[in-house]
C-alpha cells in the first residue's frame, strides 16, 4: 500500500508521472453532490458516515484523481463542543469564545463525539481503488481561533487580531489547546485508515513574521511533532508567501503551495522537500485551452523534479466546469517531463 504513486511523491521519490488530487474537489463543482445536498443539507451529509463517505468517492469514481480527501467541515472537531455552531449557509456561532474565561471550553472532545469520522473513513477505504490515496484533514489552530473568536467568518478578523495583539498568554493558552485537539483529531484519522494527512491555515496569511513565529508556528511544530512520522504530512498557509522560510521550520514532511508562490523559485529555495500545487483555481473558469496551458506552466517550472503532486494553490471554485477538469487530469497526466 505504501508504493501508491501519490504516496511515493509526498516522500520525495521518483515516480512515472506526476500524481494529481484537488482541494475541495469532492463537493460543489459535481452535479451529483449538488442533487444529493439538495435532498439532505451539507450538515446531515457531513455528520452521516454513509453519506459522507459517498461524497468522499464521488470525484474519484467521475475523474479518478490519485488522492481521496474525506469529506467534512473543517469546524468537525468543535461541533459536539459548546459552542452552538449552524451553518447559514457558513459557520455561525450562537455561542463564540469570549476571552480567557472561557478557555475551559476549548477542551478534549467528548468519547464518542466523532466517532462518525472513523465510521466514514472505514467505508471510504471500503470504495476506494486500491492505488488511491486516502487523506485526512484538520484546520490548524490559528485558523480554528477565527471562527471561534468571530464567531463565524469575517472579512476583518477583528476579534482574532484584537487577540493576537491583546492578552498574549490569553492566544498563547488557546493555540495551545487547539493544537492538542487537532493532534487528537487527526491521529483518530490515521488509526481510521487516512494514509496522509493536511493541516489548512487559511488565515495566518494574515499575519507578518514575527507574529506568525510568535503564535502559530509553535503550535504547528506541536501538531506535527505529536503526529509523528506515521503517514506524511501537509501543510498550507494561504497567501502564505511571505512565511515561507518560517513555514519551512513547522516539521511538515510537505508544504503545499498556493499560487502566489512561484513554483520554481520556491523548490529552488526549499531544495529536496517535497511540494504540493499550485494551480490558481481562477485559471479553470476559462476556456479549455488556457486550462491546459496554465497546467503545462506550472508542470514546467517544477522542471521534472522529484517530489511534486499536482494540486490548487487552494479550493476549486463552484463555477468550474466539468470540461477543464478532465482537460486538467488529461494534461496532467499525459505530460512527460524534462528534467533540468
Amino acid at each position: 500500500m505504501k508504493n501508491k504513486i501519490l504516496l511515493r511523491a509526498l516522500r520525495g521519490e521518483s515516480v512515472e508521472r506526476t500524481p494529481i488530487w484537488l482541494m475541495r474537489q469532492a463537493g460543489r463543482v459535481l452535479p451529483e453532490y449538488r442533487a444529493l445536498k439538495a435532498e439532505h443539507g451539507f450538515v446531515k451529509m457531513a455528520s452521516t458516515p454513509e453519506l459522507a463517505a459517498r461524497v468522499t468517492l464521488q470525484p474519484i469514481e467521475r475523474f479518478g484523481w490519485d488522492g481521496a480527501i474525506y469529506f467534512a467541515d473543517i469546524l468537525t472537531p468543535l461541533m459536539p463542543l459548546d459552542f452552538g455552531i449552524e451553518f447559514k449557509p457558513g459557520p455561525v456561532f450562537e455561542r463564540p469564545l469570549q476571552g480567557p474565561e472561557d478557555l475551559h471550553r476549548v477542551r478534549e472532545v467528548p468519547a464518542g463525539g466523532l466517532d462518525h469520522v472513523s465510521e466514514a473513513l472505514r467505508l471510504v477505504r471500503e470504495g476506494l481503488p486500491r492505488e488511491t490515496t486516502l487523506l485526512g484533514f484538520a484546520g490548524a489552530p490559528f485558523t480554528m481561533a477565527a471562527y471561534l473568536l468571530d464567531g463565524g467568518g469575517s472579512r476583518e478578523h477583528a476579534r482574532l487580531r484584537a487577540a493576537v495583539y491583546g492578552d498574549g498568554k490569553f492566544f498563547s493558552e488557546l493555540m495551545t489547546r487547539l493544537a492538542d485537539m487537532t493532534i487528537g483529531y487527526l491521529q483518530l484519522q490515521i488509526e481510521a485508515g487516512a494514509e496522509a494527512v493536511q493541516l489548512f491555515d487559511t488565515w495566518a496569511g494574515l499575519l507578518d513574521d514575527t507574529m506568525y513565529r510568535r503564535y502559530v508556528l509553535p503550535s504547528v511544530q506541536r501538531i506535527f511533532a505529536g503526529l509523528g512520522n506515521r503517514v506524511p504530512r501537509l501543510y498550507l498557509v494561504k497567501d502564505g508567501s511571505h512565511l515561507l522560510p518560517s513555514m519551512t521550520e513547522a516539521g511538515a514532511d510537505v508544504l503545499s503551495l498556493d499560487w502566489r508562490s512561484p513554483l520554481g523559485a520556491t523548490r529552488d529555495f526549499l531544495g529536496d522537500m517535497p511540494v504540493q500545487g499550485n494551480l490558481d483555481p481562477g485559471s479553470l473558469l476559462g476556456t479549455v485551452e488556457e486550462t491546459r496551458a496554465a497546467v503545462l506552466r506550472v508542470l514546467a517550472q517544477n522542471a521534472g523534479r522529484p517530489g511534486h503532486v499536482f494540486n490548487l494553490g487552494h479550493g476549486l471554485l463552484p463555477q468550474t466546469s466539468l470540461e477543464n477538469l478532465a482537460a486538467l487530469k488529461e494534461t496532467v497526466h499525459d505530460y512527460v517531463p524534462i528534467a533540468n
